[in-house]
């Protein structure tokens, strides 16, 4: 007993006069994960996220936290390795403690995080757009599904306004998302009378950066009739691609591109002035006119030069910044409603969240199924880098996780198993 009392009275001294630093407690802070790549193939991508995530976090520690307690980021960096994904979600969620992670962009990073999140009961927010086909009481998804991007661009692309294109270049890299979009855009084309031999699929490595062959076979492809390229690159192979077309001088006139992984973040390093026209297929751009767009703009801006980032100088939003942007905003809405950061609470509370995103609509998360629902956009890229918008829907649209085209999906149902055992939870 005495020793235990001389032991707490020398410990206090020695903390009185900072030779011994005492640490924070984790209750102090509510700690909060961020899964994004920021160095290899899809560090173009994602390190934006990051950042813009980080914002968020800043705006609610400004309005004094959660629970009266400030957020505490906690970074890590899986450098677009997918197995490393795995390892750094673990490391966020069982050593950091962190109530929620926000991250991933590709859907390979994703599938292998996925099975970390459900054994250990985390909570991931999700926010690019993807190929569906998945549910997971775990993950929110705050990107779009393929009924909120794909099958809208290429409805358009059919149209007269969208050109009239009776054959299709399915052009992608090669993983989970283009393949399994690909597979859904193939029945759609063919419910609307497309044959398979009017439509070719080409795909190619991550960080794959010589097109001149792929291009000059989509031109010879185009001779046969009215063409369209949908493009599910991803990652900094976008330029050199980009590079490409306008090398061989393929325009939007001949052959229209839509891209569905290309926002205003990735034709910053592009000459713009051969792209016009081109395509791309997302639920916010940066040109938006309104007035919560205004804001975030300007939020983003002045963040960028606070924090002397990278181009700060010329600050550009896009898609998937918005849907992270958005995902930290309604988690943070949850926590407060949850008047907790209990997994299962916050799942719960997540259910009907409503919010004014930039893109100019109020959006709402579906009360089942873990989607947005979103409005869709299609924009024609302006040789400033930005896109005009060509066409939109009348408002946010629901999301359909698992694609009517895809043979027994309609027996799937549209919400995930919330009554599912996992590791360290009691049934």
């Amino acid at each position: 007993m005495q020793r235990r009392f001389a032991l707490k009275l020398t410990t206090a001294a020695l903390a009185a006069t900072g030779l011994l630093s005492l640490p924070v407690r984790a209750a102090d802070t509510i700690k909060v994960g961020v899964l994004h790549s920021l160095s290899g193939t899809m560090a173009i991508s994602e390190t934006v996220l990051k950042d813009v995530t980080l914002m968020a976090i800043d705006e609610i520690n400004a309005k004094g936290g959660l629970l009266g307690k400030k957020l505490e980021p906690v970074v890590v960096d899986p450098a677009s390795n997918w197995p490393l994904f795995a390892e750094k979600a673990r490391q966020l969620i069982s050593q950091d403690k962190t109530a929620v992670v926000f991250g991933c962009w590709t859907s390979v990073s994703r599938k292998s995080v996925l099975p970390v999140f459900e054994e250990l009961n985390g909570l991931l927010f999700y926010p690019v757009q993807y190929e569906g086909e998945e549910l997971s009481k775990n993950v929110f998804y705050t990107g779009a599904a393929p009924n909120q991007q794909a099958i809208p661009a290429v409805e358009y692309l059919m149209s007269k306004d969208g050109g009239g294109a009776k054959r299709f270049v399915l052009l992608g890299t090669d993983y989970v998302y283009p393949r399994t979009t690909n597979k859904i855009l193939r029945a759609f084309l063919k419910s609307k009378g497309v044959k398979d031999a009017d439509i070719e699929e080409k795909y190619t490595p991550f960080g794959h950066s010589d097109y001149q062959t792929i291009v000059a076979d989509i031109k010879k492809f185009a001779a046969g009739g009215k063409t369209a390229v949908v493009s599910t690159i991803n990652g900094d192979s976008n330029v050199p691609f980009y590079k490409e077309l306008g090398n061989q001088g393929l325009k939007a006139t001949d052959v229209p591109v839509v891209a569905f992984s290309v926002g205003e973040e990735e034709l910053r390093g592009v000459d713009t002035a051969p792209l016009v026209g081109h395509l791309a297929a997302w639920n916010y751009f940066m040109s938006l006119k309104n007035p919560a767009n205004d804001k975030f703009k300007a939020s983003w801006a002045a963040y960028a030069k606070a924090k002397k980032l990278p181009n700060a100088d010329r600050p550009l939003t896009n898609d998937p910044m918005e849907a992270a942007y958005v995902g930290v905003h309604m988690w943070a809405q949850a926590v407060t409603k949850a008047k907790s950061t209990d997994t299962d609470k916050v799942i719960a509370a997540m259910a009907g969240q409503t919010f004014a995103a930039p893109n100019g609509f109020t959006i709402k998360m579906d009360e089942k199924n873990h989607h947005l629902w979103k409005p869709v956009f299609i924009g024609e890229v302006r040789k400033d880098g930005q896109f005009k918008v060509v066409w939109q829907t009348k408002g946010p649209i629901k999301a359909q996780p698992w694609s009517p085209f895809i043979e027994g999906n309609d027996k799937k149902k549209d919400e995930p198993d919330l009554k599912k055992v996992v590791a360290g939870t009691k049934p």
